[in-house]
């Protein structure tokens, strides 16, 4: 494993080009295969999230079905075993570690640069996005969603101009562009001003543990975390754009209209616990039927997603929607928003509801708690809907993205 630490200025930059000059070679007396170097500093274990699942689903998939190619994953802190998939991954560290918008900008801009000079790999995979604007390697930039040129009130400030201010450029810098679903590659295209030929469309995947369970099974996850009664289920970073102060308003609403003994369990850090999420909450009548179960690993996730009456998934903006796909293989109906990306994963397989109309969720709720035909139709059509996605096709249609930024950059 390559270490390069960030150490104090008058030593770093030295320590950086020895270290990397001694550990990668010129190949002698064979030709060179492919190299692909790949940003991969959101594999963290046991903190995936959206992005990062997408990142170590694919990866893999392809490192392990693509032997011939070396890969070069460059890290900003000391990687688990878990993520260096097959023989053919070569680990990269180098600091410092990216959590902060400056430290995202000394990291691709100097440490990234830096490597991919001493590499000079075919291509540079950026599976959140960034690229090193001051790199001339062929680059595919992987932009999963815009919602921060749409809602950047919902961001600190300075993530926000950071985003604003990079992101365009990372679109005209790259070769090619891979998005998530075909409305994320309109609004790429739109906000950016890029032709609709650089961008693909690689839709996500679920895991596939995530299936129906056994009624005694739910039975027992239900008195886990609900004391047996039936509830509504969020997954998501408790962000803003996931409309949870709506979703609050809503869910007590449908409790004051049909009284019925459902409870709501929210899955998710409350990292984004903003104002007006704190209010909407506090101001609940029904406050106590609310459950917050923080992270849950992936087993868990799972038995809480299939034990659920449904999922309340009402986000005002996404550029894909996975726990969507999650409930569909669970068996288990989905309530969700009729704007951006979700209409085009649900299909008709889920009931869509206006985010920003409170009336219109409970009105789902209602609908969803009281009708048991419709339950099982969404269910039956979920499962179907399920088959059209996986990570298996994500991964595949992510290399054949990859292959045409190496071989026909636009």
């Amino acid at each position: 494993m390559l270490r390069i630490f960030f150490l104090p200025a008058s030593f770093y930059f030295k320590i950086f080009a020895a270290e990397f000059h001694h550990s990668v070679k010129p190949l002698k007396g064979k030709e060179k295969p492919l190299r692909i170097a790949v940003n991969t500093r959101l594999l963290i274990r046991n903190r995936l999230e959206g992005i990062g699942w997408f990142t170590f689903e694919t990866l893999k998939r392809i490192t392990t079905a693509h032997p011939e190619v070396e890969f070069y994953f460059i890290f900003d802190r000391k990687p688990d075993s878990l993520f260096l998939f097959a023989p053919n991954v070569k680990p990269v560290v180098v600091g410092p570690p990216a959590r902060h918008p400056l430290l995202y900008i000394i990291w691709f801009e100097w440490s990234v640069r830096r490597v991919l000079y001493r590499l000079k790999p075919d291509l540079f995979l950026s599976p959140d996005g960034y690229l090193s604007l001051g790199s001339r390697i062929p680059s595919l930039a992987v932009m999963h969603d815009l919602n921060f040129e749409h809602f950047p009130g919902d961001l600190p400030l300075t993530d926000s101009l950071h985003y604003r201010w990079f992101f365009p450029r990372f679109a005209a810098k790259a070769s090619r562009i891979a998005t998530v679903s075909q409305f994320s590659k309109e609004d790429i295209v739109s906000q950016y001003h890029v032709a609709p030929e650089k961008v693909d469309v690689v839709y996500n995947g679920a895991n596939e543990a995530f299936a129906p369970i056994e009624d005694v099974v739910a039975d027992q996850i239900r008195q886990r975390y609900t004391q047996g009664q039936p509830y509504f289920l969020f997954v998501g970073s408790l962000h803003p754009r996931k409309n949870l102060a709506r979703l609050f308003s809503a869910f007590d609403l449908f409790r004051s209209q049909t009284n019925r003994p459902v409870k709501l369990v929210v899955v998710g850090q409350k990292k984004w616990w903003t104002k007006p999420i704190r209010e909407a909450f506090d101001g609940m009548v029904c406050k106590d039927e609310v459950v917050f179960c923080g992270r849950l690993n992936s087993t868990e996730l799972h038995q809480v997603t299939a034990a659920a009456l449904a999922i309340t998934y009402v986000s005002y903006f996404e550029g894909f929607g996975i726990p969507i796909l999650e409930a569909f293989r669970c068996g288990v109906p989905v309530i969700t928003s009729n704007v951006t990306s979700m209409p085009e994963v649900a299909g008709d397989a889920a009931l869509l509801v206006n985010p920003y109309d409170i009336l219109s969720i409970a009105q789902a709720m209602e609908t969803i708690a009281e009708d048991e035909n419709l339950r099982k139709s969404l269910i039956n059509k979920g499962l179907e809907r399920a088959k059209l996605f996986s990570w298996d096709k994500t991964a595949q249609s992510l290399w054949e993205s990859m292959m045409r930024a190496i071989n026909h950059p636009i």
